[in-house]
């Protein structure tokens, strides 16, 4: 390790569906953020680690900053927020190809508070033609004392080695906190269960909401070549349960089959997954069942 690396903690905030988890994948290079076109996909702090030779980056992805309709939208909006004043610089990402909204000036508000780094990051260029994006950029110029303005599309990959360059520059001289190979701080049971969210949320699209969990029930290593996984999808209505399993339970092992592909990466081992959906009523609104889900007020 070099005598003076450089370490720190970054926080990417910004409007639902802005790119934040796919910034932080294309970043970390491979998946640990779920994405989805719905917004709110994001619901923990998803801590990602880059590390070079010279630095290392720990960034959080937040839940997009919106406002709340249950408690599980409190939980999501009081994690953002918090991460604020926790960290070493903040990226501020909007998406090009949206207006300024209402939801942009209550985050500036915010970070009018704040004595980090502030950076907006205009994500989602390939959208829009090169011509529109100086107007986007005078139009948030003023509004906050930005370190600097940065254009990108995490999608495509543009710019993103310039803003990690910039970044490095903000960044402290500070210790490795993780080894050199860990890329989040999660474990994988964690991952394995927003995983198989992320084939519910793509698969069944608009008819199913936000209002599904999965919990990771077993797992269990049986031989050396394969891991054998439980879990449950949770949801609160019955007819969102027949969607869930679809006809002759096609829905349920379409999921299944694409969650094992990505479960089998994360591992680097075959796996057999094996899937069921309850219901729970209004279990976003109930302090108990949202501590039994992993979100817990006392993180925030």
């Amino acid at each position: 390790m070099e005598n003076n690396f450089k370490s720190g903690f970054i926080t990417i905030i910004g409007r639902p569906n802005v790119g934040k988890s796919t910034f932080l994948n294309r970043v970390i290079g491979q998946k640990i953020a779920i994405m989805s076109d719905k917004p709110q996909t994001t619901r923990n702090k998803i801590q990602g680690v880059l590390t070079q030779s010279d630095s290392q980056f720990v960034f959080i992805d937040t839940p997009g900053i919106h406002k709340p309709k249950h408690r599980l939208g409190d939980f999501m909006v009081g994690l953002a927020e918090n991460t604020l004043n926790e960290v070493d610089a903040i990226l501020f990402m909007i998406n090009a190809d949206e207006g300024y909204g209402k939801g942009d000036q209550y985050i500036l508000d915010l970070l009018q508070k704040v004595k980090n780094p502030v950076f907006l990051i205009i994500n989602k260029i390939d959208l829009i033609h090169p011509d529109e994006l100086f107007p986007i950029i005078d139009q948030y110029k003023d509004k906050c004392n930005f370190e600097e303005i940065i254009p990108i599309s995490a999608l495509q990959g543009n710019n993103v080695n310039h803003l990690l360059d910039i970044l490095k520059q903000h960044l402290p001289e500070g210790p490795q906190y993780y080894p050199a190979d860990q890329v989040t701080d999660h474990p994988e049971r964690f991952i394995m269960s927003e995983l198989i969210r992320e084939k519910v949320l793509q698969l069944t699209r608009e008819e199913i909401p936000h209002s599904i969990a999965v919990v990771i029930e077993n797992i269990e290593k049986r031989d050396s070549n394969a891991v054998f996984i439980q879990a449950t999808i949770v949801t609160e209505r019955k007819t969102q349960k027949g969607i869930l399993i679809g006809k002759q339970g096609s829905m349920l092992k379409n999921i299944g089959k694409d969650a094992r592909k990505d479960i089998e990466a994360l591992l680097g081992t075959k796996v057999y997954l094996e899937l069921w959906v309850k219901i729970q009523k209004d279990w976003r609104n109930k302090q108990s069942q949202l501590q039994e889900f992993g979100f817990r007020s006392d993180e925030y």
